[in-house]
Order: C-alpha cells, then sequence, then structure tokens
C-alpha cells in the first residue's frame, strides 16, 4: 500500500533531538554510565497534597466528561492565580483549559491563522513553536535575540519584522532555551509596537514561578489595560508544581479567541483529564511551599554549576535569571576540539565523554548547546567535569 502523507505533516521539522536522545538510549542499553541533560522537566515528583486531592477525586466518582473548556472550580482557581500574582482580572469565558500548555498553544494557533499569517518567533525558540505555526498554515518569520544582548530582542527588531501578514508575535520569558527573562520596560516598549500595529501578543510563562536572584516574573498583560486585551497568555502547572505528565495547561485572554478556543477542543479532545483537573485546583489552591523548595533547588543548583560551566575552555554563557536551563555557546570549544560544527560536537561529547545535551540547531541558534539542570547536583558536577575533560583533552590532541 502506498501512503500518502498530507502536506502539512510533509512540511513538519524532524526534531534534532531525536538523533541524540537514540544514541544515549541505545548507549545506556548496553550499559554506558551516560548522564542526561536533556531534560525539560523538573526532576522532583509532583507534590504530595496534589497527590492526595487527585486520588481523592477519584475516590468521590469525578471521572466523567467536563466542560471542554475546563471545570468551573479549576477557572476560579486559575483566576484567583492571576489576581494573586499579577494583579490581573479574568472571567470565566477568557479562560481555557487544555490538555497541557502545548496543545494550548496548538489550538491557538489552530483558530487564529490562516494560509499565509505570519507569525514573528524570536530565536533561540522553544522547538515547537515554528512547527505549530506552520500545521496551521502559517509562515514562521525569524527575529534573533542576540547573544550581547541576552538572547532578548528589541522593538526596532520587531517593527522592523511586521508586515502586512503578521498576525502574532511570541513572547517566552523566562526563555526556554536560554532562562532569560524580559524586564517591565522591556516588555512594555514591544507591546507599544505590537498595539500601534495592531498585532497580537502570545505570552508563553510557563516558567513564571522558576525565577532567581532579584529578578521578578512580569506578565506583558499587567502593564497596561491595552496590552492585557491584547494578549494571550500561555501557562501551566506543568514546570511550576513539576505535573508534567498530568497535561494541564491554560489560555487566559480575548473571549472571542477563548471561545474559539473551546469550540475546536470540543472536537479535538472533549475536554482536559478530569483527575488532572483536580488535581491541578489542589495545585493553586493548596501550599505553594513545595514550589519554593524547589525553585530554590534550582537556584542553589544554578549557582554552583554556572561557573564550573563557562571555566570550561572555548566555553561563554548569558548566566540564565530563570527556568532551569544553561544555553552555552560552544562554537570556539568545537573549534577547539577539531570539530566543523557544534552538531559534530554534540554527538561525539555523547560517544566519547558519554553526556547528552541538546545542540542548539533545533532552537535556531547553531552554536550553542542547551543544557538541563533539572537533575542531581551530583550528576551536574559530574556531566561538567566530563565535559571540561572532553574539551581540554581533545583540544590538546587537535592543536599538537
Amino acid at each position: 500500500m502506498v501512503v500518502e502523507l498530507a502536506n502539512r505533516v510533509k512540511a513538519l521539522t524532524p526534531s534534532t533531538t531525536l538523533a541524540i536522545t537514540a544514541k544515549a538510549k541505545e548507549l545506556k542499553e548496553q550499559g554506558e554510565d551516560v548522564i542526561g541533560l536533556g531534560a525539560g522537566e523538573p526532576d522532583f515528583n509532583t507534590p504530595q497534597h496534589i497527590l492526595d486531592a487527585a486520588l481523592q477525586s477519584m475516590n468521590e466518582g469525578h471521572t466523567k466528561y467536563t466542560p471542554s473548556a475546563g471545570l468551573p472550580a479549576l477557572k476560579k482557581a486559575i483566576i484567583k492565580k492571576f489576581e494573586t500574582d499579577q494583579e490581573l482580572t479574568y472571567k470565566l469565558n477568557e479562560i481555557i483549559v487544555g490538555n497541557g500548555a502545548k496543545h494550548v498553544l496548538y489550538t491557538l494557533f489552530q483558530v487564529l491563522l490562516n494560509d499565509g499569517d505570519e507569525v514573528i518567533i524570536p530565536t533561540p525558540y522553544w522547538v515547537s513553536y515554528p512547527e505549530q505555526v506552520k500545521l496551521a498554515g502559517g509562515i514562521p518569520v525569524y527575529i534573533e535575540g542576540l547573544e550581547q544582548n541576552q538572547f532578548k530582542v528589541t522593538p526596532d527588531q520587531l517593527k522592523r519584522a511586521i508586515t502586512k501578514n503578521t498576525k502574532a508575535v511570541i513572547i517566552n520569558s523566562p526563555s526556554n532555551p536560554t532562562g532569560v527573562l524580559y524586564t517591565a520596560d522591556e516588555l512594555f516598549a514591544i507591546g507599544k509596537v505590537c498595539l500601534e500595529e495592531n498585532i497580537l501578543i502570545v505570552s508563553d510563562e510557563i516558567y513564571e514561578k522558576l525565577v532567581y536572584g532579584e529578578n521578578k516574573h512580569i506578565s506583558i498583560a499587567q502593564l497596561s489595560p491595552e496590552l492585557k486585551e491584547q494578549t494571550i497568555v500561555i501557562n501551566g502547572v506543568s514546570k511550576s508544581h513539576s505535573m508534567t505528565g498530568w497535561r494541564i495547561g491554560y489560555a487566559a485572554g480575548n473571549k472571542v479567541i477563548i471561545e474559539a478556543m473551546t469550540n475546536l477542543a470540543s472536537h479535538s479532545t472533549s475536554n482536559p483529564t478530569t483527575t488532572a483537573q483536580y488535581a491541578a485546583i489542589a495545585a493553586y489552591n493548596g501550599s505553594q511551599q513545595p514550589v519554593e523548595d524547589m525553585r530554590q533547588a534550582f537556584e542553589e543548583r544554578l549557582s554552583i554549576i554556572f561557573d564550573k560551566l563557562v571555566a570550561i575552555p572555548g566555553i561563554t554563557c548569558v548566566k540564565p535569571q530563570g527556568a532551569f536551563y544553561l544555553y552555552p555557546n560552544v562554537k570556539k570549544a568545537a573549534e577547539l576540539t577539531g570539530y566543523h560544527n557544534v552538531d559534530a560536537f554534540v554527538e561525539a561529547l555523547l560517544v566519547d565523554a558519554k553526556v547528552a545535551v541538546i545542540p542548539g540547531s533545533g532552537f535556531g541558534t547553531p552554536d550553542n548547546i542547551r543544557l538541563s539542570y533539572a537533575t542531581s547536583l551530583e550528576l551536574l558536577e559530574k556531566a561538567v567535569e566530563r565535559i571540561h575533560q572532553f574539551v581540554t583533552s581533545k583540544s590538546s590532541i587537535v592543536n599538537n
């Protein structure tokens, strides 16, 4: 049988992480001591009170369909969270709960984009942004977040990228993969351009709770009533409450967009998993101490591991202000060790040093790699030591 796939699927770019992930798995199965730093999820279990609430909901018979946009009780918990954290006020019909923030984003682009509509995506970007835009018939338009500007884009860059076909811009703060955070002034300046040009702001705030030092997360929607109206906020409990597998995310914003997303969800997923919704209610209404404990653990790891990483010859790194990733530039390290590009360096790092990292080519910046510090400090220190030894030993061979 000859199968002809849909053009929309053919247009997808294969994940650059797949080859590394498959190779790391193969080596582990062969008994190799591989340290994986590719994790995009916290290494903590979901807090106990959330687990208890999920079990209680099942025992009480809450195992049936719910409204497509989510339980009213969960929406109310989300609304309360917005009021507490950002002093933002939303109504029930301005919130949709979905099967993870990724699926909420997918649904948003499906209801927002027509063929040929453009979405501006700053680089480095989370790998699914451009693919989701393409699946909706849209065209990703990239603007470069320069390393010397902490990977952040400027209002002038945004203005130059806007055309008559521009529908939206994506802002991810704190960022995956860089961990950088936009300030209120930076967001306001970007928002001003969006208001002038009448383009929608998609604000991905999934790492909101994981911010370090004196830094503070700011939502662009909280800066003015006009920007709130122009913004769709994307968030969820996956990263903040270590609930990646529960698949609960949500969008907040314009009720016309939210209604369209709800209609689409009713024909695609019916509703988010009922048990997971009750767990999310407990996540937001219960104690937030586990969230803070996890944040402090990540901050401690970052403070220890960052200096060790930048001490490696040929490696520079913008220090993250949030999330749980390091995004060093390793182009010079690759050259020192005799590799023609960073992808080859990453592959050799896995085979020779038994450390699995994600190449930056998948995030739109081929000179970088992404390392997750969502693993134990012991393993992190061992991994960075292996990278250091790999670079110094290889570079001495190449240069002799």
